[in-house]
């Protein structure tokens, strides 16, 4: 017998192989279709939203001088504080929480015994879990009063710098509680993220390391951070995510207000606090403006999103993140 006729022979439709082999592509064509229908559906569902926000936020965008609310000129004049508060505040968290996070992710991963490595990230995982109305009354009613103390030493030493100028507030709520309050809903995230980075670094490079007579920390530095540069910077940019997003926790913890450079005084207000506080009994123009501004924090959600996927690309070729 021939090889080829071998081959028909064993791979035929009443061989096991060959069943085998057609049950195979089949599975194959499912789960491509499956995997297709579901980018497309997630496109489909981008879209939408976005088609929506425009559409709805074009009488804002064209209103004339005088038309929107607070008597602003225009849109920009109306998005711009909430913009900025809200940059500001997710700032705050991220230069809170980052450097925790990185410090938490590698003590679990390279320091911390089993056992307690264990329970440190049962305990991160919690704080993911506990809901953002949660955060915000722990922020209202414990957080904000106790850090009142620090308000007034801040005023009262660093007024000459912008940032601690003005009144303190004497409930504190200000917009650096809200960002101290985001730094906490954005640790556990920052945190988890690295940590499953960290322990993918080859151990090759870790043994390596430490035969060439480097410390812990210098193994750390020549070979864990360096592999982990790009899923550090998606942790980071995922927790900024969650910082510029978040409405409920943020809407408890601040008083809104006027606009002002000072951390440590009542004002200031973000995008999902601004809509999260009007919209219910919003209508007309206003709800178009409302809906607006959620574009804007659309797009800058969307750039920030485009930013970390392009500095992940360029580390692509020496990252645990890919």
């Amino acid at each position: 017998m021939s090889r080829r006729q071998f081959v028909s022979t064993t791979t035929g439709p009443s061989s096991p192989l060959g069943q085998n082999t057609a049950s195979g592509r089949f599975g194959d064509k499912v789960f491509s279709s499956l995997s297709l229908t579901a980018g497309a559906l997630i496109l489909a569902v981008l879209a939408i939203v976005a088609a929506f926000l425009v559409t709805q936020s074009i009488p804002a965008l064209t209103a004339g001088e005088g038309e929107l609310s607070g008597g602003n000129a225009n849109f920009f004049e109306f998005v711009w504080p909430l913009v900025v508060g809200t940059i500001i505040a997710s700032a705050i968290a991220l230069v809170i929480a980052t450097p925790v996070s990185i410090g938490v992710a590698l003590f679990i991963s390279h320091y911390a015994p089993r056992k307690l490595s264990q329970a440190i990230g049962y305990v991160i995982d919690l704080l993911a879990a506990i809901p953002s109305v949660v955060y915000g009354a722990w922020g209202m009613a414990f957080l904000g009063p106790a850090i009142v103390p620090a308000y007034v030493w801040m005023h009262e030493n660093l007024s000459f710098i912008p940032f601690f100028s003005g009144p303190p507030s004497m409930a504190g709520r200000t917009i650096l509680t809200a960002g101290i309050v985001l730094s906490v809903m954005v640790l556990p995230i920052i945190t988890s993220l690295c940590r499953e980075i960290f322990v993918q670094t080859p151990k090759l490079h870790e043994e390596a390391a430490l035969a060439l007579g480097a410390t812990r920390w210098e193994m750390i530095k020549m070979s864990v951070l360096p592999f982990a540069r790009a899923g550090i910077m998606s942790g980071i940019m995922l927790g900024l995510g969650r910082a510029l997003g978040e409405t409920m926790a943020v809407t408890l913890v601040l008083s809104p207000g006027a606009f002002n450079w000072s951390l440590i005084s009542t004002g200031n207000a973000t995008i999902p606090t601004e809509i999260a506080l009007n919209f219910p009994e919003a209508f007309g123009l206003r709800q178009s403006e409302l809906i607006a501004a959620g574009l804007v924090l659309f797009v800058i959600t969307l750039v920030v999103n485009m930013i970390a996927r392009w500095i992940i690309s360029r580390h692509k070729e020496f990252s645990g993140a890919n």
